[in-house]
């Protein structure tokens, strides 16, 4: 949750954000995470700072309509606690999250970032993910979300 609003001020309005309460929002997440076929490899890579829980990247096949024929995964949420920002944690959760991908046997790998979020963007460019071409906006939090859609082959 610290990821969340940390990762996101200035790009969502800041009273949604000091409203999001974890305990809520947990169930949902461990919802999300019961909800994926694991026998076509999701995962859940935790990365640990100074044995605590500093972030988590959730990855599973895509859930896109037009994922292209063979094997997409999708990473569909990662996220550091901002005190564990910029001391390699993301880099070492992505690439550990890619390679568990790569031997399960997925091609192309997909995520969806805001627009406007600089910093995550120039975070998925360094590990090798590109935009596609795709976007979309959800309004659901009661105000738009513009997202566009990355991605990047696997070995």
């Amino acid at each position: 949750m610290l990821g969340w609003r940390g990762g996101y001020q200035g790009l969502m309005p800041q009273e949604y954000l000091d409203g999001l309460d974890p305990a809520r929002r947990l169930p949902r997440r461990i919802q999300s995470l019961r909800a994926v076929d694991w026998s076509r490899g999701g995962c859940l890579v935790v990365a640990d700072g100074d044995g605590m829980l500093a972030g988590f990247a959730d990855v599973a096949p895509s859930r896109d309509d037009d994922a292209e024929p063979g094997p997409v995964a999708e990473v569909r949420a990662i996220y550091l606690a901002p005190d564990a920002w910029g001391k390699g944690l993301g880099r070492e959760l992505m690439t550990a999250a890619l390679g568990q991908l790569t031997r399960l046997g997925y091609q192309q790998v997909t995520l969806w970032v805001l627009d406007t979020n600089a910093r995550a963007r120039r975070s998925y460019a360094a590990a090798g993910f590109r935009p596609d071409g795709a976007a979309k906006t959800d309004s659901s939090s009661g105000f738009a979300v513009h997202e566009v859609r990355y991605r990047r082959a696997l070995p």
